[in-house]
């Protein structure tokens, strides 16, 4: 038996159960949370033990090539087609989804902002997202959001599935508890949890606090996979074996529920009288899966120079073009600076990739001042940036030993499209009207000698 029947406290935060994980990414699962519950040499029996309801829940077309063909067996006290009933309309305002051309006043350029405000009333984990940014379009299954978000309350009775992407969750303050159809999974700061599309959840709270807040990565598009490490070899960067995902789990739960959807980038919800969390065995290779970013072995230069930020890549989400990313999911750890004769933080660039940066804890070396844990930046597409001016005059006159760069996290989403502003990430009042001025004191240093003729 892996994990017995889950029933969650009314009002009460999660409790710091030990959950069980299966470590692995993409890898073909099987777990049961009663014994026997797990149909044995074939997928759909004529009668489940536990008078269970057999179900596939399919991640790509059925004709998909075997190395992305991904599907999970469900055995659940229902079928699905009895968790949901009659929809309506329901409305999340701030939630927004691409094409999103919100009509605001805030021109193009460089952005960041401090935390979003903490609520001033009571929020779910779903009430409780504010969009920032939207790329691409979700009625062609192309491109992504970056959400915050802030929240004070439990999912009790409300559930909620995306039928337009996957959702990768990335706490910044305070632990949550992702109650899924196939299991349970604890994330806290310096964790990350996907939750692939079409998949139903809740969120409770882990701890005791005043708010939770962080970011979401919404992907539209094809589903987040390890990046090819190419010449790195076989080992570093985001280990599979450091992915887990959660046993099953269930939820016998006989009371007046509700479920949302989000479909097309519109809001239903749905009556009815059960919890959908009963999935009590599964078997597959569609699942959510939590990771642990102090995890991640990062590689980096020995000698000069150093190479560009993809070598810190957890998670890519890729396009039919070789090498260009949907989305990418970029993190900046803890790690030693070694380089020689070299500008040590990330160089001034420009970049056909679109910027959204958040970050988790600690400093982010290439911004001495007015990034803080839990603000966020915008880079759009061929917008230049790069270190401040201290973080410039910094590096540039330290003593280049090696240095423990260390008591940081931040991270990036990155997409080829450009990213669109939302009316609600133009107006926010933590918005740094000031933070062009971190480049002012870049002062002109050419003076003339050597030069070419």
């Amino acid at each position: 038996m892996d994990q017995t029947s889950i029933q969650a406290s009314e009002g009460e935060a999660a409790t710091a159960t030990k959950l069980k994980y299966m470590p692995g990414f993409g890898n073909d699962f099987e777990t049961e949370s009663l014994p026997g519950a797990l149909p044995q040499g074939q997928n759909s029996p004529q009668k489940c033990n536990y008078g269970l309801y057999a179900e596939q829940l399919s991640g790509s077309p059925f004709t998909a090539p075997r190395g992305t063909n991904e599907r999970s067996w469900l055995y659940r006290i229902r079928p699905s087609v009895r968790h949901t009933g009659r929809f309506s309309n329901v409305s999340y305002p701030l939630w927004k989804t691409a094409p999103c051309l919100d009509q605001h006043s805030l021109p193009l350029g460089q952005l960041r902002w401090n935390p979003i405000p903490a609520p001033t009333e009571k929020l779910t984990f779903l009430q409780g997202v504010r969009t920032m940014t939207a790329a691409g379009d979700v009625n062609t299954q192309v491109g992504m959001s970056a959400h915050a978000y802030v929240f004070n309350q439990d999912m009790v009775d409300d559930y909620f599935f995306n039928a337009d992407g996957e959702l990768l969750i990335v706490p910044q303050l305070g632990a949550v508890r992702v109650f899924t159809e196939m299991g349970i999974m604890d994330v806290e700061p310096l964790e990350i949890c996907l939750i692939p599309r079409g998949m139903m959840f809740k969120v409770l709270r882990s701890g005791e606090q005043a708010v939770w807040r962080g970011y979401i990565c919404e992907n539209y598009g094809a589903k987040f996979t390890l990046p090819d490490r190419g010449p790195i070899g076989a080992n570093c960067l985001a280990n599979p074996r450091d992915f887990k995902t959660p046993v099953a789990a269930f939820e016998d739960k006989e009371k007046p529920c509700r479920v949302h959807v989000k479909w097309c980038g519109k809001f239903y919800v749905t009556d009815i009288g059960h919890s959908p969390l009963d999935v009590v065995a599964w078997h597959g290779n569609y699942a959510p899966f939590k990771y642990d970013l102090r995890t991640f072995a990062p590689v980096g230069a020995i000698g000069f120079d150093h190479p560009d930020p993809s070598i810190f890549s957890v998670l890519t989400a890729p396009t039919e073009d070789a090498g260009t990313a949907n989305v990418d999911f970029v993190i900046f750890p803890p790690r030693w600076l070694v380089a020689e004769h070299t500008f040590r933080p990330p160089w001034y660039h420009r970049n056909i990739m679109s910027e959204f940066m958040g970050l988790i804890h600690g400093q982010y070396d290439a911004k001495e001042e007015g990034f803080v844990p839990g603000g966020m930046s915008l880079h759009n597409m061929m917008l230049p940036h790069g270190p401040d001016a201290l973080a410039f005059e910094k590096a540039s006159n330290a003593e280049l030993k090696p240095v423990k760069l260390d008591d940081t996290m931040a991270f990036m989403f990155e997409t080829r499209y450009p990213q669109q502003l939302t009316k609600y990430a133009a107006e926010l009042e933590t918005l740094q009207d000031d933070y062009l001025e971190c480049w002012n004191g870049l002062e002109r240093k050419f003076d003339g000698t050597p030069g070419i003729k």
